[in-house]
């Protein structure tokens, strides 16, 4: 998850002693959280990037650290769109209800560079985006590119409101152009152009986040055909055409695009978006996240073929040795730090 504590994009101390724990304590595959491919694509002003050559170094660092400890390490690769230049949540929280999110010039922010489909902003206090025009796209396209490697796998995020899921919905795209409107495909241009210039780029495993559904108020399709926000079918199309691109995972979470979501929170509330994409795509490695807590619930979703990969994000922050209480309760073996060996063994 995000942390909002990188210095202009380069990753700091506190990125190396946090993802480090995670390696010291047996996690099998990290990923690092959203980074932004392009200044303007950071949610935060203090996101972590990859879009100059001084920002590899400090990465190199916690890659080989986390190599040391017997673990993989990857990066999501990401774009805010619309939801860029906002402040770090904790900045948020001090400053109040109904305050902007808005992060100003003068606080570091680009409020005038903010870019999405279209100009329609996620909410009232946030940015007003500038709708792309194609060279912006091309821009976005090759940062992506320059980004990928140095790492054992890469992840796209194309989920939560940001730059790629705020293309595919038709909440937020309203263009009327061959990247918007009603057609599925028109939608899908955009992304589906990342990714297969990423695939090109990157011979390793290619993962790519999803937001499965809107969660906004009615049908995702009406009775005339008409798209009226994005979910679960419009997701299997989308994970079909990634599979033909040669994406090796994809990751099913859901929201962030819909201001007035309202999300039926609860252990495991997104495996069905998983189940669905698994048995749309039987060969497709399907991974679920969203508040898996349980070991044995979180096996059972293995065991039972409705996911093939669990993915653990605010429990890892809570509980970062997580994966070493999880095999203890399974009753099998995972390798902690030889400095931890004593806790568990």
């Amino acid at each position: 998850m995000c942390q909002y504590s990188a210095d202009n994009g380069h990753a700091t101390d506190w990125h190396f002693v946090h993802i480090g724990g995670f390696a010291t304590r047996g996690a099998g595959a990290i990923c690092m959280e959203a980074t932004a491919v392009v200044p303007e694509g950071r949610i935060a002003p203090e996101d972590l990037g990859l879009w100059a050559d001084t920002q590899i170094e400090p990465l190199r660092r916690i890659v080989n650290f986390c190599h040391a400890q017997g673990a993989k390490i990857g990066i999501q690769l990401a774009h805010a769109g619309r939801k860029a230049s906002t402040h770090a949540p904790w900045v948020q929280r001090k400053a109040g209800r109904g305050v902007p999110y808005t992060a100003t010039a003068d606080e570091n922010g680009w409020p005038d560079n903010v870019l999405g489909p279209s100009d329609l902003p996620f909410s009232e206090i946030y940015p007003s985006p500038k709708a792309m025009l194609e060279e912006d796209m091309d821009v976005v396209v090759r940062a992506f590119v320059f980004a990928v490697e140095r790492f054992d796998f890469i992840e796209i995020h194309a989920a939560h409101g940001y730059l790629l899921h705020s293309f595919v919905s038709p909440l937020s795209n309203v263009r009327d152009d061959r990247y918007g409107e009603q057609p599925l495909e028109n939608r899908l241009r955009f992304p589906l152009r990342v990714v297969e210039a990423c695939r090109r780029a990157w011979e390793g495993p290619l993962w790519v986040r999803i937001s499965a559904c809107d969660w906004a108020e009615g049908p995702e399709q009406d009775e005339s055909g008409i798209w009226r926000q994005w979910g679960i079918e419009q997701s299997k199309i989308f994970a079909g055409e990634m599979q033909k691109l040669g994406v090796d995972l994809v990751d099913a979470s859901s929201g962030g695009n819909w201001v007035n979501q309202e999300i039926p929170l609860k252990h495991g509330y997104q495996v069905h978006f998983a189940e669905a994409l698994k048995q749309a795509h039987p060969s497709l490695v399907i991974s679920t996240v969203g508040l898996i807590t349980d070991p044995a619930e979180a096996n059972s979703y293995i065991e039972s073929g409705k996911a093939d990969v669990i993915s653990l994000a605010r429990e890892l922050l809570r509980t970062p040795h997580w994966p070493l209480l999880a095999a203890k309760e399974l009753g099998v073996t995972v390798k902690a730090a030889n400095q931890y060996e004593r806790a568990w063994y």
